[in-house]
């Protein structure tokens, strides 16, 4: 065992949240899949496991990608960016729609559907990292340094944005976040606010007078209303969520014990958040939960802004942002501080392949850590990189 810690390198406070928030997902699912075991077989176990196996090829995940050197990943960046382009295009045309939403792809012979958009996030960020540490010293120049750099937003934002507003409005937000942390002016940041600002207007305008333009136009309307007015009709999810964290209280009950699995939409997914408050209580359950999520998003920023790489900073800073916000959007909606988005919590709430996307993601920031913690190992890389340069100079090697 003790040989297994060894070959997890670096940053150890990463593992280790990733794996606590990987145990409290397998005890909240547990205990909050028996109204959706009684609706099918009554085999609670069976959901367990393909949970729990999940839960596996995740953490599997990130350890084989946390041993990748993460330069790699910007030499790979331009191909899984038309690749989640390629993706996203076939899913709007071909996916397999749920609840008048089409944001799945099924895997041939397999039978497995997967969210496209859960890999378009990882690509764009990738990309946009490596963007804007090729294009760092004209990004004074809006066409020349910044627009190469926002056009791919705009494209993979907009591929998303018909079936699923939430998701594309996070990676937005946050790829927005980070070119302004990579150096983008502020007067260039203006102009890209107004654009957004105005991209939004014509997005209602269009929904509006074209009923039908968007599938989803009604129902992110309607989530909105249902939030700013407390007596509107479809706000039962979050009110049910306020019930359960009212019966949680500020000390834990105990696993087992919550009542709410039996009336709260989607207690393993969506609504985790407030099941977990109920079984352990506002201070452990709600703020322990919490926690987390700050400690695993201070250390990556941590690892960014050591890191001696500005792609691998930038990389860092991206993905830990985008999971974070992803959480926070989450735990906010259960509290009723924000309207329901479907958004799952990450690498807690029940799920399929989006575990092993949020795992990648993890895997990915680790693997920039290494440069940070491993200090030998990367310097030992250094002076390879350097050497085998010099020999391709000598040997005139292109």
């Amino acid at each position: 065992m003790q040989a297994f810690f060894k070959r997890l390198q670096g940053d150890r406070v990463i593992w280790m949240v990733a794996i606590l928030l990987s145990v409290i997902s397998l005890l909240a699912v547990y205990s909050s899949i028996s109204s959706l075991a009684y609706k099918n077989d009554g085999n609670s176990l069976k959901f367990l496991l393909k949970h729990f196996m999940m839960l596996v090829l995740g953490l599997g995940t990130m350890f084989v990608v946390h041993r990748i050197k993460f330069r790699y990943f910007s030499r790979l960046s331009q191909i899984i960016f038309w690749a989640a382009v390629i993706m996203l295009v076939f899913t709007f045309f071909f996916g397999v729609n749920y609840n008048s939403a089409t944001r799945w792809i099924r895997i041939p012979f397999i039978g497995i559907t997967f969210q496209t958009s859960d890999f378009a996030k990882i690509a764009l960020i990738t990309h946009l990292a490596r963007l804007l540490n090729l294009n760092r010293t004209i990004l004074h120049d809006f066409w020349k340094g910044v627009w190469p750099i926002l056009w791919p937003i705009l494209l993979i934002c907009g591929l998303i944005l018909p079936s699923d507003f939430s998701t594309a409005a996070l990676l937005g937000g946050t790829c927005f976040l980070l070119i302004f942390i990579g150096g983008v002016p502020l007067k260039h940041m203006l102009k890209i606010m107004g654009m957004g600002i105005a991209g939004l207007a014509l997005l209602y305008l269009v929904g509006k007078a074209a009923p039908g333009t968007f599938t989803r136009f009604d129902t992110w309307i309607a989530r909105i209303e249902s939030f700013s007015n407390a007596e509107a009709e479809g706000n039962y999810q979050i009110d049910f969520a306020q019930v359960a964290i009212n019966e949680g209280g500020l000390f834990p009950s105990g696993p087992g014990t919550g009542n709410s699995r039996n009336f709260l939409p989607h207690p393993y997914s969506d609504m985790i958040y407030a099941f977990i408050i109920e079984e352990y209580g506002s201070l452990l359950g709600g703020f322990g939960l919490l926690l987390l999520y700050l400690i695993f998003m201070y250390r990556s920023i941590r690892t960014a802004t050591r890191t001696p790489k500005h792609f691998g900073g930038l990389l860092a800073l991206g993905l830990g942002f985008l999971l974070t916000f992803q959480a926070m959007i989450n735990m906010a909606v259960a509290v009723k501080l924000f309207p329901t988005t479907g958004q799952p919590l990450p690498l807690v709430s029940m799920g399929g392949t989006s575990i092993v996307f949020t795992c990648l993601s993890i895997g990915m920031i680790l693997s920039v850590s290494r440069s940070v913690y491993n200090k030998e190992e990367w310097e030992k890389e250094q002076e390879n990189n350097v050497d085998n340069k010099q020999n391709e100079a000598n040997y005139g090697i292109a």
